[in-house]
């Protein structure tokens, strides 16, 4: 069963503060509709994301159409967003649809797999958190009477729905709805609630993006690889390291091009990913990969730590050699490697040091290469 999600991200949220909307804005280290975003794309029941957004946000959600995200202009409400977003599934519609809050961007997995669950018996689902505390009634700061809170649940997203139902519930929708949820029950659909989470919370004020860093500290996947290459020397002119050339009397030998340093870092990938070596991924015994070069390797593997819903916070790389001198070539290589990985240069570190004389590497039979990989659930 096709599942679309639909992010509503059109507002300008005002209460937060800031000089843009505070879905771009930056929470810890990402925009908060990068982090909203990267839930859906790492859950597997997810077929397709559309980004609701405003007119002038076009190059803020560039990024997403580039993933091939469907990117839609918003209206001046939230249902009218909503519709215009359904209105782009429409071509290709799902069988069931996923309408959340783009501020909401600490969604633990475990309520989208509420969500559907209960879709497979429901028109609607939605979560929820019953309120536990007493409610008053108050005018000019005192209290003027108490309200029961029995049977009363603070609402959340994302609103599940089926795809069919919740369109023709919008299209007969007067509009004004403060959510999905009171557009469908207008239609007479029953919706079911589902258990929420206190980690949803929905970024409002400026108070709360501290709050949500604080949660995503809490339960961030973070995970370590090290990685570790030789190559001995052989015959020719030059060597490859990190993706840059460097004359020498003497070349790198290997299956590959042997860029010692890119066969670290992408050894460090797939071990943070726990899923082998360059080896097994692309074997020696194979021709094909005779003479190949190693950013192909090492795209590979950047790619697959994105498919399983991760992104690269750092890498460091260091150099083991005697000759050629690394110092001149750094910072080439650390924008080289930058650029292959998607990176900011800032997250790259490539170095050098000797083994004074000892072993194989002081001998200057070869180099070696020890590289860290920092991977962090997206």
């Amino acid at each position: 069963m096709r599942t679309a999600a639909l992010i509503v991200a059109a507002g300008r949220g005002t209460r937060a503060g800031g000089e843009i909307a505070k879905q771009w804005q930056v929470l810890a280290g990402r925009r908060v509709a990068d982090w909203t975003v990267g839930v859906f794309e790492a859950h597997e029941a997810i077929d397709r994301i559309v980004i609701v957004h405003a007119a002038e946000d076009l190059t803020e959600v560039q990024g997403f159409a580039e993933r091939g995200h469907l990117c839609v202009q918003g209206g001046a409400t939230r249902d009218a967003s909503v519709r215009a977003g359904l209105e782009a599934l429409a071509a290709d519609p799902p069988e069931r649809v996923l309408i959340h809050d783009v501020a909401r961007p600490c969604l633990p997995a475990a309520v989208i797999d509420r969500v559907l669950e209960a879709l497979d018996s429901a028109e609607g689902a939605a979560p929820a958190l019953a309120v536990t505390d007493a409610l008053w009634l108050g005018a000019e700061g005192v209290v003027t009477g108490t309200q029961d809170r029995t049977a009363l649940y603070r609402a959340q997203t994302p609103q599940g729905f089926r795809f069919n139902a919740i369109v023709a519930a919008h299209a007969a929708h007067p509009g004004g709805a403060a959510d999905d949820v009171e557009v469908a029950r207008a239609a007479g659909l029953h919706v079911a609630i589902v258990e929420g989470d206190e980690a949803n919370l929905k970024i409002t004020g400026p108070e709360d993006f501290a709050r949500a860093e604080r949660i995503m500290r809490q339960s961030m996947d973070i995970r370590l690889g090290n990685g570790f290459d030789v190559h001995r020397f052989g015959e020719g002119d030059h060597v490859t390291l990190c993706g840059v050339t460097v004359p020498h009397g003497r070349s790198l030998q290997g299956h590959s091009d042997a860029d010692v340093g890119m066969h670290a870092v992408t050894d460090a990938i797939y071990g943070a990913l726990a899923d082998g070596d360059i080896g097994q991924h692309f074997p020696p015994s194979d021709p094909q990969w005779k003479g190949a070069a190693s950013e192909i390797f090492l795209r590979h593997a950047v790619e697959l730590a994105g498919s399983r819903g991760y992104r690269i916070a750092n890498v460091d790389c260091t150099l083991i050699c005697e000759h050629p001198k690394i110092g001149p070539h750094a910072a080439d290589m650390k924008a080289e490697m930058a650029r292959l990985m998607g990176l900011e240069q800032g997250q790259v570190s490539v170095k050098a040091t000797t083994s004074e004389r000892l072993g194989f590497t002081g001998r200057e039979e070869g180099i070696a290469s020890l590289a860290t990989v920092t991977l962090v659930a997206a």
